[in-house]
């Protein structure tokens, strides 16, 4: 079967699927709604972490939103190599979403994603829902639409199930991605152990906020929370509770909310610094379409250092005050034409 669904609530609909008609195509529809979803992430986080004024590496939430930044690029590039070890072409621009808006897919619907400057507000109702377990152990879920962690846990039983040929083609590798290193999948248990990484880095497991893969660190749920709460996280009595050493809320910029569209009638230097963040961010996605595309390792390697260069020109929108001088500018992360 070929499933065709609106983009606004494909996975949604790739989940209602029997799971006896989960096909080829059904998983590679399903790969590249994986590559939406965890493309959708970083920008929000990346707002968070450049509006902290001091970044350096004493500054603990600034270390663990880094920290959670650089997994979620590792875990796009999991999902590109497991989309192209399939046949698949990993699609990067048509994966870009539109802030303020929805998870890709319709994924927790409820949760409009925004991008802002750090504040407990949004790490609470952005960071942590965006990561929220199906089991979380320090905080109750309501019942609902399912999450991340349960769609990858469909694609997992769906390569199960369907056990399709893999392909080193155009799979790509890159080490030094924090502690990760991008590795082609060789076969279907290196499928799987990817997905497993994926949804333990993201919410842990049932019983443990530890991804028992990624050297058993907090999962980025977990992370988050540290930050909410402003305490590490322990287990005490056997109940894992923020209650341990204080997490200090660092010194933010206070960058606003951007506004549907983007920033309404900035001035002109403004327009400029714009205009040059949002260039860079769409040359970061043409260089990783090529790359998975034609297998090219060096657009890979350039897309990382561009992606990192970024931080400057979004330096200089966060010291510059809104009109009115209620907060001040920051990143849009539109695709520009």
């Amino acid at each position: 079967m070929t499933t065709t669904a609106a983009p606004g609530d494909q996975i949604v609909r790739l989940m209602q699927v029997s799971q006896d008609q989960r096909d080829l195509e059904w998983i590679k529809t399903s790969l590249q709604a994986a590559i939406a979803l965890e493309l959708s992430t970083i920008p929000p986080y990346l707002c968070g972490l450049w509006s902290i004024k001091n970044p350096n590496p004493g500054e603990q939430a600034a270390q663990l939103i880094r920290g959670i930044v650089i997994d979620e690029m590792f875990h796009m590039g999991l999902a590109c190599n497991m989309l192209s070890a399939i046949g698949g072409t990993p699609q990067i621009i048509a994966a870009v979403p539109t802030y303020p808006g929805p998870l890709p897919g319709g994924v927790r619907p409820q949760l409009t994603v925004y991008l802002s400057g750090l504040t407990r507000k949004y790490v609470r109702e952005v960071f942590m829902e965006i990561e929220m377990p199906e089991e979380p152990l320090a905080l109750a879920r309501e019942e609902g639409p399912p999450t991340i962690g349960a769609f990858y846990d469909a694609l997992s039983e769906a390569f199960r199930q369907v056990q399709p040929a893999i392909s080193m083609n155009n799979q790509l590798s890159q080490s030094g991605i924090g502690t990760n290193n991008l590795e082609p999948v060789e076969d279907l248990a290196g499928v799987e152990d990817s997905i497993t990484l994926i949804k333990e880095q993201g919410e842990g497991t049932s019983t443990s906020p530890e991804a028992p893969q990624a050297a058993g660190e907090f999962a980025h749920y977990y992370k988050f929370g540290e930050i909410y709460y402003g305490r590490e996280l322990r287990q005490v009595n056997g109940k894992w509770e923020f209650t341990g050493d204080v997490v200090p809320f660092p010194e933010v910029y206070p960058m606003g909310v951007v506004p549907a569209g983007g920033w309404p009638n900035p001035d002109p230097p403004v327009q400029g610094l714009l205009q040059t963040f949002n260039s860079n961010y769409t040359a970061i996605l043409q260089d990783l379409e090529m790359a998975w595309a034609e297998g090219d390792e060096a657009a890979l390697t350039r897309s990382i250092g561009t992606m990192f260069s970024l931080q400057g020109t979004a330096d200089e929108l966060l010291n510059i005050p809104l009109p009115g001088g209620d907060g001040s500018y920051g990143p849009e992360f539109r695709v520009t034409t």
